[in-house]
């Protein structure tokens, strides 16, 4: 069973909640570009952690073999699992915000320049795999069940997840003990009195221990020392293993090739920087958030298939159908290709109608085949009908998109 099924429900109630919150009360917590690009990204990251899962109970199952200690999974073990994996993930995030190579893994989830239920879902593509390859083995070796590390993880993800909100404030004693949202508005910052700060995620007395705690006071600019500029989820997760790429093959010293990969952030290659750079933050007064012409008429369009895509994003992780191994691969190549037609429309490419066709015939041409393939559905069933439909309405839909764009160009010239 793949836990992530049964968070991902949660997880988008309570972001329709804050969306309708932000909505009737006029909060303007939302920028519909943003949540789009936030939830795009979300999806590629749940194609990927199907991978990261078969990393984990794959290898994790080879060292828990070695332990000398097999915790029995009852609840109060995992209650010290949750303890135990807070403590390191303490480390792995402070680690993600100090060396090149973790903050590469760890900077798409913090690019987004609003913050709101969504951006807990702009997930990195590589920092589950990073957390797991890197600070995780351990429990399997303490004794913990590999389904036992996976399933607290996937809890531990859930507990932060609704720290990524402006509704709520200040909570009073909680905020002494436990993470809450004004910690992690904090740890979002990029205001320079807040740059790496609040790496805790469900006990916050580890910053308070280890000297990263800051209290929630000046206004605070959500975002990155760079941003990516980007509402496409590729860019978005490669932009600074890009940064470190080129780096790495402009530096004349080939010491400097390996120690770009490892080195605190700021720092260049001999012959390249200007040796280490420090990050310096900005306020919100001084900031211009990214935005970008969309193209004409696709606002509700997007928002339909977001709705597809979580469905079928849904359908591709569950762990219960029985697929095999390339009917996942061929669903998770569309999905991606599905999110990144999303942000060429956001951006207003010129081809971004003629990409978006395609796709959409690629995505349920693939549909039809896994259902057949996997399930031997008749093409007359009901699973098959359900796919025609939303086929038939996707493409009618981007070319009436086209001809009333088109229509609209005539006419202003």
């Amino acid at each position: 069973m793949n836990i992530y099924v049964l968070i991902t429900p949660i997880v988008l109630l309570l972001l329709v909640a804050e969306i309708l919150y932000s909505k009737i009360k006029n909060k303007g917590y939302y920028s519909y570009q943003d949540t789009i690009a936030n939830l795009a990204t979300g999806i590629g990251n749940q194609c990927i952690n199907l991978g990261v899962a078969f990393f984990v109970f794959k290898v994790y199952g080879f060292l828990y073999q070695f332990a000398p200690y097999k915790f029995e999974a009852v609840w109060y073990n995992f209650l010290l699992l949750l303890v135990l994996q807070d403590f390191v993930f303490y480390w792995f995030h402070r680690t993600g915000h100090s060396i090149n190579i973790f903050w590469a893994a760890h900077m798409p989830h913090h690019s987004s320049e609003e913050l709101n239920l969504s951006v807990g879902i702009r997930a990195s593509f590589t920092q589950r795999l990073f957390q797991f390859a890197f600070f995780d083995w351990v429990f399997p070796l303490l004794g913990f069940s590999p389904e036992m590390v996976y399933s607290v993880a996937a809890v531990h993800l859930l507990l932060a997840y609704w720290h990524h909100t402006k509704v709520i404030k200040n909570l009073g004693w909680i905020e002494k003990i436990f993470v809450t949202p004004s910690h992690h508005r904090v740890h979002h910052g990029v205001n320079t009195q807040y740059l790496d700060k609040n790496f805790s995620e469900v006990f916050i007395f580890w910053d308070k221990l280890f000297g990263t705690y800051e209290k929630e006071e000046e206004e605070i600019c959500y975002g990155v020392t760079k941003p990516p500029q980007s509402w496409d989820p590729i860019l978005i997760n490669i932009q600074f293993w890009k940064h470190l790429w080129d780096d790495m093959m402009a530096a004349p010293y080939w010491i400097d090739k390996l120690k770009v990969w490892f080195m605190p952030l700021g720092w260049r290659p001999r012959g390249v920087g200007d040796g280490s750079i420090p990050r310096i933050g900005y306020t919100l007064q001084e900031q211009v958030k990214f935005k970008s012409k969309q193209t004409p008429f696709t606002t509700y369009y997007l928002i339909v298939q977001l709705i597809f895509g979580l469905l079928i994003t849904t359908f591709t992780i569950n762990q219960k159908l029985e697929f095999v191994l390339m009917d996942r691969i061929i669903l998770c190549v569309c999905l991606f290709m599905m999110i990144i037609s999303w942000s060429k429309i956001l951006e207003g490419k010129t081809y971004a109608i003629y990409f978006e066709m395609i796709q959409l015939f690629i995505l349920y041409s693939s549909l039809f085949y896994v259902l057949h393939h996997s399930f031997a559905l008749a093409f007359l069933s009901w699973p098959f009908a359900i796919c025609s439909m939303m086929m038939g309405t996707s493409l009618l839909w981007i070319c009436m998109i086209e001809i009333q764009y088109r229509t609209t160009l005539k006419n202003q010239v």
